[in-house]
């Protein structure tokens, strides 16, 4: 790696470390198109899956026993679901594509949210749980960026800020366990991509305990407003990539 190749790495690893440590977690959507850069997103994606595995059991630990069993069950199936729609339409699929989805995702739900009168639209039930865990699974599994969608779901429910993590941080973590056989199948998980992986592997774990010094320092309101502020920067961001 040269340095330049190493330092945009870095910032997505400590993006998404941060975002893992309990940091709103929208922030971590900047992470591979900011790898981008200087690799392709294929490349970025795949280096950051055994990391983002390792940050996952270290934010478990973290948030032990802080997740809603009721509502990992509607979205872990429907996860899994979408990302076996991901690994066979992979090869169909553009990378701006999917950061353009992601990104008017991301804006219309911020929109909605402060401004609709009824709460029809957000209103959260089974069948959309499902359906958007289900695109949570698709974005997660092409570009790690399954935030925005699965947030349609879980932003409604009102949890509190220890649930809110507890749940994302279990149910990423079967995601990106199950992400693993496609990803070995389609040769991502190559000897050179896990070479710079586990040199990453150090600053992977620090940030992670950043991240959760900053969350416990954060009120509950404003982690909120956080992170409709960083999704609605993530998603203008995305949509310029993806034209671009």
């Amino acid at each position: 790696m040269d340095l330049t190749f190493f330092l945009f790495a870095s910032f997505g690893v400590v993006v998404f470390g941060i975002s893992k440590g309990g940091f709103p977690g929208p922030i971590a959507m900047l992470a591979v198109p900011v790898m981008s850069f200087v690799m392709s997103p294929i490349k970025a994606a795949a280096i950051l899956l055994p990391l983002l595995i390792v940050m996952d059991l270290i934010a478990i630990y973290i948030y032990w026993n802080k997740w809603k069993l009721k509502i990992l069950k509607i979205i872990i199936p429907a996860s899994i679901i979408g990302i076996i729609i991901g690994s066979f339409t992979f090869q169909y699929t553009s990378e701006n594509q999917i950061r353009i989805l992601v990104g008017t995702i991301s804006i219309l739900f911020v929109v909605i949210s402060f401004m609709q009168k009824s709460n029809f639209l957000l209103k959260p039930t089974k069948i959309k749980g499902s359906f958007w865990s289900a695109t949570a699974g698709y974005t997660s599994f092409l570009i790690h960026a399954g935030g925005p969608p699965i947030n349609f779901y879980l932003l409604p429910l009102k949890l509190d800020k220890l649930s809110y993590l507890g749940t994302m941080t279990l149910a990423f973590c079967v995601i990106n366990l199950v992400k693993l056989i496609p990803y070995y199948s389609l040769d991502l998980l190559i000897v050179s991509n896990i070479k710079i992986s586990f040199i990453l592997l150090p600053l992977a774990i620090i940030s992670v305990f950043f991240g959760y010094i900053i969350q416990k320092k954060i009120h509950e309101k404003l982690f909120y407003n956080i992170i409709y502020i960083v999704l609605l920067i993530s998603g203008f961001k995305l949509i310029f990539d993806g034209i671009i």
